[in-house]
């Protein structure tokens, strides 16, 4: 919830215990979780409230998540802060190499090489950020996502290796 009042805004937001989601990671895949947490069974990550993201739809080895650029997410130059977009990135090249592993196995990020292509603002519409899975190996996995916006222009890339352990 956003309420303007002269020249200050203000935000508020609420979130679900995360560990309801982390207490799933040994006993579903990762393509079951993503499903659930989209279906509404399963909480969304207390970081999709603090950025204001749309649904995660997913497939094995593919996600997709939107965002609708607001004021808070503005750097001081009056657009979309690199930051935020990275994190946008992060999520769907994560989210993409966790739709493709089984129960018991998790990931983490090891990098994320990202370029920026122009600057998104509230006039930019929709972005909407594809990942994909490029290659899995038994301990790695590299994946990279594309943020367009409502025009279908690209805004951002980038390219993450993730490292992949079992869960104990």
């Amino acid at each position: 919830m956003t309420q303007t009042e002269g020249d200050l805004r203000t935000r508020t937001f609420s979130w679900s215990d995360p560990m309801l989601n982390a207490e799933q990671l040994g006993r579903v895949s990762g393509l079951e979780l993503l499903r659930a947490i989209s279906r509404g069974e399963l909480p969304a990550p207390p970081i999709t409230h603090l950025l204001g993201t749309g649904r995660i739809e997913a497939e094995e080895g593919r996600v997709r998540v939107t965002l609708e650029p607001r004021e808070y997410h503005y750097n001081p130059l009056g657009t979309v802060h690199g930051g935020v977009l990275a994190t946008l990135l992060d999520t769907a090249t994560g989210c993409a190499v966790h739709s493709t592993l089984p129960a018991g196995v998790g990931y983490t990020t090891l990098d994320l090489n990202s370029r920026f292509l122009r600057p998104a603002s509230i006039a930019s519409g929709t972005l909407t950020c594809e990942g994909t899975v490029v290659s899995k190996g038994r301990r790695t996995a590299l994946a990279e996502a594309r943020i367009t916006d409502a025009r279908g222009a690209l805004v951002a890339h980038a390219t993450s290796t993730c490292m992949l352990f079992d869960i104990d």
